[in-house]
């Protein structure tokens, strides 16, 4: 079975060469992956003592960032390898300076999982939350390299769970420990005979927390926020973050019709200028760019619109309410911990069923999940002129934060035995 699925991956590589002719994410997917090799020789030395930390993507990243940051405490002379999968990830943090080499993952074939760890020859290797690529894997335990599954989930659709998941199951038998983030997941998994596994919650909960002991000031969003050149009356802020254009058709709309008392802060997902110049122009109250602040007095206008990446996070800290983008999509909303741990009220869209957060805040009521524009205007409404519902919500999310903290302790606490 691991050679037809070689052969497939094979096949595969040559059709994502083709198609990275016509697209700008498949063409950094390909190019990306040309120079992993020369990149991992010129940074990691044979002498090296190295952790590799493989995420899929940016969020799965930010997820591992307390778990690295204990690992380089704990192990100060090794260096530490950090690979990505997706573009989205990779693009955004390949100059991150925690790790020592970052890189793009190399397809998964027999001959790249060989020369990928005998180049980089970990003796500590984790998986954030998914991704099993069997070649690795296998070399992993063949090489008997100590490997971790952390703040793992598992769903009764994976392979794993299925009569033909045979081939994916024996993969799983690499991993030393699976740390999973609630008790279904530990079931399915036991399920199928594997008993090494942990409930240590989500690492993104400690993630967060660490990010209330940080300097979040912004000074032009201070500037923003005042109603009047005496600066003296502050607007109630609305800090819109990682918005689709789906979620933005309902938010123009509420915008368009608010009251002059309320100000928003819009930070979408996608900052491609095509992207930025329909939404700025479907919006009638006065707007100003990110890129294009310097000289202005940001007090006159009542739309900020976030034309550049890395400091949501910080504008979350600002936030009266909060609306996440993203669950209009499939796979669904993106990361409400953030405004959360600010202790912010948040609005999202009907899709976080497969997000665990989401789902909690909601049954809590700290959050509020929305479908049409009607129930966006009475979610916001509600928030808006009603003081007490707003700190209530906030105080849910907040409290909802602080009592899952804890899971980096737990895992490294289990690796250091």
């Amino acid at each position: 079975m691991l050679f037809f699925y070689t052969i497939l991956t094979h096949i595969a590589s040559l059709i994502l060469k083709l198609l990275a002719l016509f697209s700008p994410k498949l063409k950094l997917f390909v190019k990306g992956r040309k120079d992993v090799f020369p990149t991992l020789r010129s940074k990691i030395n044979p002498s090296d003592k190295v952790i590799w930390v493989h995420a899929a993507s940016l969020g799965e990243y930010e997820q591992g960032i307390p778990v690295m940051e204990a690992l380089k405490k704990e192990f100060p002379e090794h260096k530490l390898v950090v690979s990505f999968f997706s573009p989205s990830g990779y693009e955004v943090r390949k100059n991150n300076t925690l790790a020592d080499a970052t890189v793009y993952l190399p397809l998964d074939t027999q001959s790249n999982a060989k020369e990928f760890i005998k180049t980089i020859h970990p003796e500590l290797v984790l998986f954030i939350k998914y991704e099993f690529w069997p070649n690795y894997l296998n070399e992993l335990k063949r090489l008997n390299i100590s490997t971790y599954l952390v703040s793992g989930i598992f769903r009764e659709k994976q392979a794993f769970f299925k009569w033909y998941g045979g081939f994916y199951r024996d993969a799983l038998k690499t991993f030393n420990h699976f740390f999973v983030q609630n008790d279904s997941s530990k079931k399915l998994i036991q399920s199928i005979g594997f008993n090494n596994v942990t409930i240590s919650g989500d690492t993104r909960f400690d993630r967060v927390v660490d990010i209330l002991n940080r300097d979040n000031s912004l000074d032009f969003i201070d500037n923003f926020r005042f109603l009047d050149s005496a600066q003296k009356d502050k607007a109630t802020l609305i800090v819109i973050g990682s918005s689709w254009p789906k979620d933005e058709e309902l938010l123009v709309n509420y915008i368009n019709q608010s009251a002059d008392e309320v100000k928003f802060i819009i930070a979408p997902h996608n900052i491609k200028e095509e992207q930025i110049s329909s939404l700025t122009s479907s919006i009638k109250k006065k707007t100003v760019l990110f890129s294009e602040k310097e000289n202005k007095n940001l007090g006159e206008f009542q739309v900020f619109i976030i034309d550049t990446i890395g400091i949501l996070t910080k504008i979350y800290s600002y936030a009266d309410i909060a609306y996440v983008g993203g669950g209009f999509g499939n796979p669904g909303v993106h990361n409400i911990l953030e405004p959360a741990t600010f202790g912010v009220p948040i609005v999202i869209g009907p899709n976080y069923s497969h997000f665990a957060e989401a789902t909690a805040l909601v049954h809590q009521e700290g959050c509020i999940s929305i479908k049409t524009n009607d129930e966006l205007k009475l979610a916001f409404d509600s928030l808006l002129y009603n003081s007490d519902e707003r700190l209530e919500k906030g105080h849910i999310c907040k409290t909802f934060v602080q009592m899952n903290k804890g899971a980096t302790k737990k895992i490294i606490t289990h690796i250091l035995k």
